[in-house]
């Protein structure tokens, strides 16, 4: 399809090209061939798009842009605001990845895992409503998962007429998740998915999984170690808290949204054992201090460490309200027993609402992941998931039934919050690598005709392969 129509578009351009010459041809001889219209100039022409700077990167042209969206697709007469994307530009002959994290974007040249695969083009947005990309005034109503996906397809559709090869979308952890909706609402825009570390909370008030996992992830020795902190740092409250006031009052910070110190206290203290297997690996295990003979010092210093004291003060809240917003409205967000805590915890696990202003309105539709999760089972079509075996988030993955096409969901053993491609085992590795060149369009002879000689196309480059997988400290994907 795509050849015919480049064919018919030569054509036409042919004969408009013929009927012209005849008024433009000394016209073309007097000035010489025309010369092609520069990137820059090309991404300015599309209406709506403007630069804010362009950065210098060898063997690439990097743009940070703004592109000016409605505030509700569904009725797009009724205002815009301007989303902050960039564009790592090589060729409009290699294929593009459409990148997200479902969160503010990074305005320094990176490229993703499947970029980095295809050597192609990056297309990176940031999220709806995380500052700057926030309607003013911002109506939360319109902060959903079918609005984000509608400003992926309309910038996608913008961006189609000069990158012409074929698109993936990606992302990790919160942008697995919006790559996946994208695919869900927009199935004919992506000719394939790779979504990394992407948590699908079906049914919130179902989180069984989770204690599952914690009951048996790492070894005892290390679940214990890990348990028996948390369980101090609630048995030394009074002293620890002491600290916790004087690093408020040094810091700036307040607690306003959560409502009290105490309950931020809480929040970070019951995010430990989680935001240790997000971020770490069982060899690490051998830092974290014997709970028994720790100094009130040594517990607060791997608290912090691990979960970030600043976490749930209002200036640690302020920048993720759009995400706590989504998890209390649409994307559910896990709630887990906590037995070694019995008789020392007040509040639990927290629910987002507690980290939402209250003057912004929230009501939680419990239909929106179901639907997800049907779709996908019942719709995947050139879709690849990619897990952590340590990764709590990956307790709730998706899943595939038996009417998807073409789709995978990979597990990194011992991996955790980045798991990706490159830690998959070496089949899974070579045959992920190949279906992603495949889809890509750019697949060599040798990799379609054995997946295990499939490799990246790009050269490894140690700045813009860093993985920007933020270290969120609060309990987020």
């Amino acid at each position: 399809m795509r050849k015919t129509l480049g064919w018919l578009l030569s054509l036409v351009v042919l004969i408009g090209t013929m009927g012209a010459a005849g008024s433009t041809a000394q016209a073309a001889t007097a000035a010489g061939p025309a010369a092609a219209t520069d990137i820059k100039d090309q991404i300015l022409g599309i209406p709506g798009m403007s630069l804010i700077e362009e950065k210098p990167y060898p063997g690439y042209r990097f743009f940070v842009l703004n592109y000016e969206q409605p505030v509700d697709h569904r009725q797009p007469w009724k205002g815009t605001f301007k989303q902050r994307l960039t564009l790592l530009h090589k060729d409009v002959s290699r294929p593009t990845v459409f990148f997200t994290s479902g969160y503010n974007v990074n305005t320094s040249p990176r490229r993703s895992e499947p970029t980095t695969i295809i050597d192609g083009n990056q297309v990176s947005m940031e999220y709806r409503f995380f500052t700057p990309s926030r309607p003013d005034p911002a109506n939360w109503a319109n902060l959903d998962i079918w609005q984000a996906a509608s400003d992926q397809h309309r910038l996608f559709a913008a961006l189609k007429k000069t990158y012409t090869k074929n698109w993936l979308a990606t992302g990790g952890s919160k942008g697995g998740m919006t790559a996946t909706y994208y695919e869900r609402f927009y199935p004919r825009d992506m000719d394939g998915i790779v979504a990394y570390v992407a948590p699908n909370d079906v049914v919130n008030k179902e989180d069984s999984a989770y204690d599952r996992f914690f009951n048996k992830v790492g070894t005892k020795e290390c679940r214990d170690r890990l348990n028996a902190v948390q369980r101090e740092a609630l048995v030394r409250r009074e002293p620890l808290e002491a600290k916790y006031a004087a690093a408020a009052a040094e810091n700036g910070w307040t607690f306003t949204t959560v409502g009290t110190l105490d309950k931020a206290y809480e929040a970070v203290v019951l995010d430990y054992v989680w935001a240790f297997w997000q971020y770490s690996l069982l060899a690490d295990c051998s830092t974290v201090p014997a709970a028994a003979t720790a100094s009130d010092q040594e517990i607060w210093d791997t608290i912090d460490a691990i979960s970030g004291f600043s976490a749930y003060a209002d200036q640690g809240l302020e920048t993720y309200t759009p995400y706590y917003y989504q998890a209390g409205t649409q994307l559910g967000s896990p709630d887990i027993k906590q037995p070694h805590l019995k008789g020392l915890s007040r509040y639990g696990y927290q629910p987002p609402r507690n980290f939402v202003p209250r003057s912004i309105p929230m009501t939680f539709q419990p239909a929106a992941m179901a639907d997800v999760d049907r779709w996908v089972r019942n719709n995947a079509n050139q879709m690849l998931f990619v897990y952590g075996q340590n990764d709590p988030w990956g307790a709730e993955p998706f899943h595939l039934g038996y009417g998807v096409r073409d789709s995978y969901v990979m597990t990194a053993p011992g991996a955790n919050h980045g798991a990706n491609v490159a830690k998959l085992l070496d089949g899974e590795r070579t045959l992920a690598t190949a279906k992603i060149l495949q889809w890509a369009g750019v697949a060599p002879a040798a990799a379609l005709a054995d997946t295990g000689k499939a490799a990246p196309l790009a050269a490894p480059d140690a700045q813009l392969d860093q993985r920007d997988l933020e270290r969120e400290p609060q309990l987020r994907p």
